[in-house]
């Protein structure tokens, strides 16, 4: 049996093929496109291929798991996997080597392949959250030369943003400036509505609707979570691991009697950590009886340790909810004493 290793890159990728004792059958380099793919790999025998983990890698592994290949998307953050590489001497050739020889002897360890319908959901959200921060970089330019002017463009909602612009008596220059501007808000308004009409569809499912019955929960949250989780069976049932992927746990430096703990680590999806620390501020500024027991823990925890402290902690204790609501099913509870919170 051979085994191969692809570096995998944007556009040009290196290969390796291996045989059982190690002899090298093919290392060359290719465009990183399906031609190239099928001319290496189309008529070779079945073998394991190992690809790590990135952008490209998904239609990588199914164009090869389509030739009959047998691919392994790896961890590139296991370093075990590339102990035959060299640490002064970085090259493609030489971390296909690796990857080869750790094809061969199973020194790997496999990374969670995002399923077809988490994919399309991402792809929407993060199509949302594109036109969302257009239109917000926009209105903010809008506010800015609006004010080099001596006016100001009142508060309000976004939706409404051109229609408190048309009530500006502008000078002329600068009116003919802000027209395309204008124009924009105009379209990408158009466009996240109709988005949003899709978001409201497709938050109407049973998991999507019980996630929404936490507080500061809505469907762009919900909808978020479970398509940047994608399976809440990946992490074993626990609902720690799943807040350390979101990297909302604090980051630690330790060793015998001596513990130091530091910032949250930020690793994982930055998205998403964005929108559950959104929605702790709004269980924090809410007043509803669901939200209150865990606006209680976190207030009193801002006590000790500071608003901002007690926000992501709220974040992170809130990954941790929706984990078990989604993994068990259920809606969520409000716990019966603030107290409780403490564990």
């Amino acid at each position: 049996m051979e085994y191969s290793a692809i570096d995998l890159h944007t556009r040009r990728s290196q290969i390796r093929i291996v045989r059982e004792d190690g002899t090298i059958v093919l290392d060359r380099r290719i465009e990183t496109s399906r031609a190239a793919l099928d001319e290496v790999f189309g008529d070779r025998p079945p073998m394991r291929i190992v690809i790590e983990s990135s952008t490209e890698s998904e239609w990588v592994a199914q164009r090869l798991e389509q030739r009959g290949h047998d691919v392994i998307v790896a961890d590139p953050n296991y370093a075990a996997m590339y102990g035959t590489r060299s640490r002064r001497v970085k090259t493609d050739r030489r971390d296909a080597a690796a990857l080869a020889e750790a094809c061969r002897t199973g020194v790997y360890r496999r990374a969670h392949r995002v399923s077809a319908p988490a994919r399309q959901l991402r792809q929407q959200m993060r199509v949302r959250q594109h036109l969302v921060d257009c239109r917000r970089r926009t209105i903010n330019l809008v506010r800015a030369l609006v004010r080099q002017d001596g006016r100001r463009l009142a508060s309000g909602s976004a939706e409404r943003v051109v229609a408190r612009l048309d009530q500006l008596a502008l000078a002329a220059p600068l009116a003919a400036a802000i027209v395309p501007l204008r124009t924009s808000l105009v379209q990408v308004t158009a466009l996240l509505a109709a988005v949003e009409q899709a978001v409201e569809a497709r938050a109407a499912d049973a998991p999507t609707q019980r996630l929404m019955t936490a507080p500061g929960v809505g469907p762009v949250v919900a909808l978020t979570f479970q398509a940047v989780l994608d399976d809440p069976q990946r992490f074993g049932g626990s609902a720690a691991r799943a807040s350390a992927f979101v990297g909302l746990v604090p980051s630690e430096d330790s060793s015998a009697e001596r513990q130091h703990k530091g910032h949250i680590t930020k690793t994982g999806p930055r998205d998403l950590r964005a929108l559950l620390v959104q929605a702790s501020w709004v269980i924090w500024r809410g007043r509803s009886q669901a939200g209150a027991a865990l606006r209680t823990w976190a207030q009193t925890l801002a006590v000790r340790r500071g608003r901002r402290i007690a926000i992501v902690a709220l974040a992170r204790r809130l990954t941790r909810m929706l984990y078990a609501m989604w993994r068990d099913q259920r809606p969520y509870h409000p716990p019966r004493r603030a107290a409780a919170m403490a564990a």
